[in-house]
C-alpha cells in the first residue's frame, strides 16, 4: 500500500501512479490552461477613442472550439452587441470568452433590461449566470454609492464563483464595485467593507439577512434581486430567509428567478405570485416565464451504472480510473464521514485526490474549490454541497460513489460534467438497495441510465475524439482539442 501523507485541509496527498488516468493530462499534475492573446489595453477602456477598432485591443482567450450540443448551440442568431451594451460591458464579456448568447441569455437578457420580473427554467451549465449577470451590471448606476443589485445564491462557493465572474466582466465598466458574503466568514470583515461603497451584493441567505437586519447592508434602494438556484432557496431550508429579505427590498424592485427544476416549492412561490391579492408580500409582478427545459435530463452526458456490493465499490473505482481517461472527475457521496474515508482511500491507490464537504473550515473550502477549479488536482470527492452551480469547465466524468435519492439531486450532481453544452460521463455505483432508486429516477428524468460496457467509447465523454456534433448531423464540427474555456 502506497504511504498516505496526513490530509491538510481537504487535500490529501499520494504519489500518482501511472494509470489510465495520466492520459487526460498528457502526463501533468495540472490541467492545461488556454493561451491569452495579450494587448496593450489597459484594465480600463479609457485608453480606446472613438473610432478605434476596440476589438482589436481585448485580451481574448483561444477560441474554444469542444463540440457543444443543442442547448447552446439552438440559438436565434443574436449576438451581444444587438443588445445595446455598453462597450466596456461589451469587452468584458467577450474578454470572458463569450462570443455569442446561448439560448436562456438571448430570452433573459432584452426582458430583463426591460426591467420587467423573470421566471426561468434552464438546463444546468447553459450560460443562467450570464443571463442575470450581463442585463444586472449594464444597469448598474456608478453616480449612485448604494447597493443596487443583490443576487442570493444557496452555496458559499456559488457566491465566490459568481462574483469573480461578476468582477471579471464589469472590469472595464470604470468603478463597479462588486462584494461577495457568506456564512463562515468574518463578519467584522463584511459590515468593514459595507461600509464603503458597494454596487451589486453576492450573497447566501443567512448572512445577508443577518447584514441588513443589523442596519449595515442597506438595501432600501435595491432595484434588482436575483434567486440562482431558486428551486433550492425556495426549498423548506431557505424559504423564510429568503421572503424575510425581500420584505426589505423597495416595492418597484425587479426579480429574477432562475432554476433548472421547478419542485412544489418554486411553484409555491409563483402561486403566491398570482393570489398577491390575500398576501402581504407581491413576491413577483406578472413575470415573463422561460422555460427551455421540455425535458429534465441533459444532453451529451453519457449515463451508465455498475452493480455492486458496497465492499467492491473501491475496486470497481479504482478499476474506472485506470480505464477511463479522465480530465477531472467529481465523485458524490452521501454523508461527510464517507467523503473524508473515500479520499483518503483514493490517495491510497495512488491517486491525486481533494476532498470538501459542509463541516470543513470556511477558509480551507475555499482553498481547495480554488485549487480544483484551477486544475492542481484530477479528483474531487464531495457531498451534494458541490451540486448547485458549480462550474468547473475540465471536469468531463461524475461519479455517484453513493446513489442520491432523489431526482433532483441525481439530476444536479451529473449535471457537473458536460459543462456549456460540452459532452460528459455520469457513472453511477448501484448496490442491491439502490436498485429501486435508480428506477424511480429513470422513469421520472424519462433517462435510460445503461449498464456500463466493458470499454467505453473516448467519443463519448473525451473532447479530442469528437468529430461531430451529437444533436447535429451535419457534421461541421471537426478537429476538435480540449480548452477550459466556456460560458457561465
Amino acid at each position: 500500500m502506497i504511504g498516505v501523507n496526513k490530509p491538510t485541509n481537504g487535500h490529501f496527498k499520494g504519489q500518482t501512479k501511472p494509470t489510465g488516468q495520466q492520459s487526460g493530462l498528457h502526463g501533468t499534475s495540472q490541467l492545461p490552461s488556454a493561451p491569452i492573446i495579450r494587448s496593450s489595453i489597459p484594465q480600463s477602456s479609457g485608453g480606446i477613442k472613438f473610432g478605434d477598432d476596440w476589438k482589436k485591443c481585448l485580451e481574448l482567450p483561444q477560441k474554444d472550439n469542444r463540440v457543444k450540443t443543442s442547448d447552446v448551440t439552438s440559438t436565434k442568431g443574436n449576438e451581444f452587441e444587438d443588445y445595446c451594451l455598453k462597450r466596456e460591458l461589451l469587452m468584458g464579456i467577450f474578454e470572458m470568452g463569450w462570443e455569442k448568447p446561448s439560448p436562456i441569455q438571448e430570452e433573459s437578457i432584452p426582458i430583463a433590461l426591460s426591467g420587467r420580473d423573470i421566471l426561468a427554467r434552464a438546463k444546468n451549465g447553459t450560460g443562467k449566470s450570464g443571463a442575470y449577470l450581463i442585463p444586472l451590471l449594464e444597469r448598474i448606476d456608478l453616480k449612485k454609492d448604494h447597493i443596487q443589485a443583490i443576487v442570493m445564491v444557496p452555496t458559499r462557493e456559488l457566491a465566490l464563483q459568481v462574483s469573480q465572474i461578476s468582477i471579471q466582466i464589469s472590469k472595464h465598466l470604470g468603478g463597479v464595485k462588486v462584494m461577495a458574503t457568506t456564512g463562515g466568514t468574518n463578519l467584522r470583515d463584511d459590515i468593514m467593507r459595507l461600509d464603503e461603497i458597494v454596487h451589486v451584493v453576492i450573497a447566501t441567505p443567512g448572512r445577508i439577512l443577518d447584514l441588513i437586519k443589523k442596519g449595515v447592508a442597506k438595501v432600501n434602494k435595491a432595484q434588482i434581486m436575483v434567486m440562482d438556484e431558486a428551486d433550492k432557496l425556495l426549498s423548506q431550508d431557505f424559504v423564510i430567509l429568503i421572503e424575510d429579505i425581500i420584505s426589505f427590498l423597495p416595492k418597484d424592485r425587479q426579480i429574477l428567478l432562475y432554476s433548472a427544476t421547478f419542485p412544489i416549492s418554486v411553484q409555491k412561490f409563483m402561486v403566491r405570485t398570482h393570489t398577491a391579492v390575500k398576501s402581504n408580500i407581491e413576491h413577483l409582478k406578472k413575470p415573463y416565464e422561460i422555460n427551455l427545459m421540455e425535458e429534465l435530463t441533459l444532453k451529451g452526458i453519457t449515463q451508465y451504472y455498475a452493480y455492486v456490493t458496497e465492499k467492491q465499490k473501491v475496486h470497481c473505482l479504482n478499476t474506472l480510473f485506470s480505464r477511463l481517461q479522465i480530465n477531472q472527475s467529481i465523485i458524490f457521496c452521501n454523508s461527510t464521514q464517507r467523503v473524508e474515508l473515500l479520499a483518503k482511500k483514493i490517495t491510497q491507490l495512488g491517486y491525486s485526490c481533494f476532498y470538501i464537504h459542509a463541516k470543513m473550515m470556511q477558509e480551507y473550502r475555499n482553498r481547495v474549490f480554488h485549487d480544483f477549479r484551477n486544475g492542481l488536482c484530477r479528483n474531487l470527492v464531495c457531498t451534494d454541497l458541490f451540486t448547485r452551480g458549480i462550474d468547473i469547465q475540465a471536469v468531463n466524468v461524475v461519479i455517484n460513489f453513493d446513489f442520491p435519492k432523489s431526482a433532483e439531486t441525481y439530476l444536479h450532481r451529473i449535471g457537473r460534467s458536460g459543462r456549456f453544452g460540452h459532452l460528459g460521463l455520469a457513472i453511477n455505483l448501484i448496490t442491491s438497495d439502490d436498485r429501486y432508486n435508480l428506477k424511480s429516477i429513470e422513469d421520472q428524468l424519462v433517462t435510460d441510465i445503461k449498464p456500463i460496457p466493458g470499454s467505453i467509447d473516448k467519443s463519448l465523454y473525451v473532447a479530442e475524439y469528437h468529430s461531430v456534433d451529437p444533436d447535429d448531423d451535419d457534421g461541421s464540427d471537426g478537429g476538435l482539442k480540449n480548452k477550459e474555456q466556456g460560458a457561465a
